[in-house]
């Protein structure tokens, strides 16, 4: 297996975007809805799967491309080609605010394994499949669930994350735990279960869950510190119930927002 080479540059801090540069005849693949701006001369087209080679027959891309709707993803994907003999490029923006974290697979052995969610976009020739857990405990209570995505190839890939992200190199035996939902990614060597947090004032009144995601090395861990499911989960809390508002920082209701400009009626 062999991906396209390209080149990118990350821009921003809390939104970004990636900015890919390619040569004449390169391309790119990315999730449907990641498209951000592209140069003139670059050909966009819908595909199943990811379009790598791995498995070329049309049974194999229907098979792949079936095995995304398990992921939550869409059936297709979007590649994108220089058919220009200069450089042009084409960029990605994530889709809430965090990071974009480049993967550089031949740096992981081939292969990197990622929340379902997290891939945004990758040079064409890498496969984007899915990870099955050995472990029924990591299946049931594991926040995210059983499936993850797999990152296969010797080619760029880049996830995005939640908030701030962390790096954790471990060594041999050396352990992490961590909320299940703040997982982005780990390597293949990194040995990942469920643990239960134990306690009864800290499973009945803690409010971080009732299991840690526990990574042991040798391996490289990814951590982000706001997961979109904790995001959504405190908009959805901050909603008005009933059509009013929270009033939230006032003690004096209708007429504090007077006082602070909100002057709708």
């Amino acid at each position: 297996m062999t991906a396209h080479e390209i080149d990118y540059r990350i821009y921003g801090e809390e939104m970004q975007y990636v900015e890919i540069e390619l040569d004449p005849q390169e391309g790119v693949v990315a999730e449907s809805g990641s498209f951000m701006m592209m140069d003139d001369g670059i050909k966009m087209e819908t595909i199943f799967g990811d379009g790598s080679k791995k498995d070329d027959s049309f049974l194999g891309k229907i098979l792949g491309a079936g095995k995304r709707i398990l992921t939550g993803e869409s059936l297709f994907m979007t590649a994108f080609y220089n058919n220009l003999n200069g450089k042009r490029n084409v960029s990605f923006a994530s889709p809430y605010p965090g990071k974009i974290i480049p993967i550089d697979l031949t740096a992981f052995n081939g292969k990197f394994i990622c929340q379902k969610d997290a891939f945004l976009c990758a040079a064409k020739g890498v496969s984007v499949g899915i990870e099955f857990s050995k472990k029924l405990g990591r299946g049931l209570f594991g926040g995210e669930g059983f499936i993850m995505q797999k990152l296969e190839g010797d080619g760029m890939a880049f996830v995005h994350a939640g908030g701030t992200t962390a790096k954790k190199i471990l060594k041999s035996g050396e352990t992490l735990r961590v909320d299940t939902g703040c997982i982005i990614g780990f390597t293949q060597t990194i040995n990942y279960d469920i643990e239960f947090v134990g306690g009864i004032k800290n499973t009945i009144f803690g409010g971080e869950g009732l299991f840690f995601a526990k990574l042991e090395g040798p391996g490289t861990v990814y951590i982000q510190s706001l997961p979109f499911s904790r995001l959504a989960g405190r908009v959805l809390a901050s909603l008005p119930k009933g059509g009013k508002s929270k009033e939230e920082g006032s003690v004096l209701g209708g007429l504090g927002d007077l006082l602070d400009g909100d002057n709708r009626f």
